[in-house]
């Protein structure tokens, strides 16, 4: 029952990261060094670091959930996708903590950190921020083609939500070519409401299964003793 509990409460934080995720992109305020000093860059940068979190709990529970039959394609996917957003928090952390301090003290700092995401450096250089962005997004992107193929092919968790997640970032290279604004929406919006999706299976498929086991347990427990 602990394990299970654990399991579902992973439910919640992939539906919590999800919701996030997808709700953010239309209202993110623009990566320029005007944002970085007001009131909804806090906000939402707030969220963001949180949902990082929530990310790397809820995939673990829906890779847990399904281990056995999502097999190596589906560890292989967790793991890239968890890693995009273990190394997504340090990213975050700065943006949400660091930037808004730095704001006056070196704006070049500040202007070329948000370069690195809307993929035009500024004029300093700094350093390995600006490849491991890049491997950030080959992780996000292939990480979670895996999971969501091996999802899909599992059986356990909603298929429909498991294909939306596996075709939402095929778009995401052919959105690079868009304005950066409309590339966060198309990248994130329909993987955000891909894992939230798949978060509210978990919590519906293991809502009811542990309470059943535990009933047919029960029932089980007197016959056993009559029979005896």
């Amino acid at each position: 029952m602990k394990t299970a509990n654990l399991i579902r409460w992973s439910g919640f934080a992939a539906l919590g990261a999800g919701v996030i995720f997808a709700g953010i992109q239309p209202v993110h305020p623009p990566d320029v060094l005007a944002s970085v000093t007001t009131g909804l860059w806090g906000v939402i940068l707030a969220l963001k670091w949180v949902m990082c979190f929530l990310f790397l709990a809820g995939l673990t529970g829906l890779y847990a959930r399904q281990a056995q039959k999502a097999g190596w394609l589906g560890l292989a996917g967790y793991l890239l996708f968890a890693l995009s957003w273990f190394i997504q928090t340090g990213y975050v952390f700065v943006e949400t903590f660091v930037l808004p301090v730095l704001a006056d003290a070196a704006p070049k700092f500040v202007e070329s950190y948000l370069g690195v995401a809307t993929m035009q450096p500024g004029e300093m250089n700094i350093g390995a921020l600006v490849p491991l962005y890049g491997l950030v997004s080959g992780l996000f992107i292939l990480g979670s083609l895996l999971f969501g193929i091996a999802t899909f092919r599992a059986r356990i968790l909603s298929r429909w939500a498991a294909g939306l997640l596996a075709l939402s970032v095929v778009f995401i290279p052919v959105a690079a070519l868009l304005p950066h604004a409309i590339q966060r929406m198309v990248g994130g919006i329909p993987v955000g409401i891909a894992v939230a999706w798949l978060g509210y299976s978990l919590l519906t498929e293991r809502g009811g299964q542990p309470a059943k086991a535990l009933r047919d347990n029960r029932t089980a427990q007197p016959e056993a003793s009559k029979a005896a």
